[in-house]
């Protein structure tokens, strides 16, 4: 079996396991709901809204979804209830379809750049799994042959430079940090430039937990972005906020003010297998025009896959 297929299947696998709970919710309610009907209905459309809205892809894209899937019953292009269903499976598809990852992430791999490391500054609320993201980042783009170094922004939590320290020692990988209490922006310069002078292909920067209310925080990592760019053209090259999908629609008013604030770039869904929220991530890929770059299924270091649309759809509907 080719290398490609072979990732395929893997992630095919993992991701069935990961979404079982949001393919509880979705589908399978779907199906009860769809279960003996021979006609589509207006009653159908009122039972499949309820579901999606369980689900949480929230009101606004479920309302779109299930419009366009008026307008072709009405048409008379859906046939019955099992058109409707893989009618439904398809429009979710396209969705996310649209916004897949850029050429700079295929297959989830980091292309080179020639104008100095490629900067990735990670960001969210408390809680999401910011560090732990930065480390399954770092392992995957070490297993692609680039040398990572990592860099301890959150210095007012002793606890997060410490828990990084930890897993760059298990990678074997470079980690700048100074004490706690030091300017978060002093360690984004110390780690961009030593990336620079020691030849490293990426710099990953695990910045404090923060609320989107808190504008000396949001001026904080706004200086961040400043020192990352004179040390490096157009760094940061990615701010990837990292969400948490059990939250499920406050994970999107909070990425949406992430958004507006800091200029957010791709999303990291973490803790998709502890959750029937799973849905957020089509109202996320809708409502903010972000691509997802990555979902979190597990606790260990291979647990984070390349978001796949295709993939994604088809394990809630398998």
């Amino acid at each position: 079996m080719p290398e490609v297929t072979q990732q395929k299947a893997s992630w095919w696998g993992r991701l069935q396991q990961a979404a079982a709970r949001t393919r509880e919710q979705l589908t399978e309610r779907m199906d009860d709901v769809l279960l003996g009907k021979k006609e589509i209905d207006p009653q159908v459309f009122s039972d499949l809204e309820a579901v999606l809205l369980a689900s949480d892809l929230g009101l606004e894209t479920t309302t779109e979804v299930l419009d366009r899937l008026r307008d072709r019953a009405q048409r008379k292009d859906l046939a019955d209830v099992a058109a409707l269903r893989a009618a439904l499976r398809d429009e979710l598809a396209s969705l996310l379809r649209s916004l897949s990852p850029q050429p700079q992430f295929p297959d989830g791999k980091l292309a080179p750049t020639t104008a100095g490391p490629h900067v990735v500054f990670l960001v969210g609320v408390n809680g999401t799994g910011k560090t732990t993201t930065v480390a399954k980042l770092a392992r995957r783009w070490q297993s692609d042959g680039r040398r990572v170094i990592l860099c301890a922004a959150d210095t007012f939590r002793a606890a997060a430079s410490e828990q990084l320290e930890i897993w760059a020692e298990r990678l074997g990988a470079e980690l700048l940090r100074q004490k706690p209490g030091a300017d978060p922006a002093a360690v984004v310069h110390d780690a961009v430039s030593a990336a620079r002078s020691r030849a490293a292909d990426l710099v990953l920067v695990d910045t404090a937990g923060r609320l989107h209310t808190k504008s000396n925080l949001m001026a904080e990592l706004e200086k961040m972005k400043r020192v990352a760019g004179r040390l490096v053209e157009g760094a940061p090259h990615e701010i990837l906020l990292v969400l948490d999908a059990t939250t499920g629609q406050n994970g999107l008013a909070q990425a949406r003010r992430f958004t507006e604030s800091v200029g957010v770039t791709g999303i990291v869904l973490t803790k998709l297998d502890g959750t029937a929220k799973g849905g957020v991530a089509l109202a996320i890929a809708r409502e903010l025009q972000l691509p997802i770059r990555y979902v979190g299924v597990g606790e260990q270091q291979e647990d984070l896959l390349p978001f796949d649309a295709e993939l994604f759809v088809e394990s809630l509907f398998a």
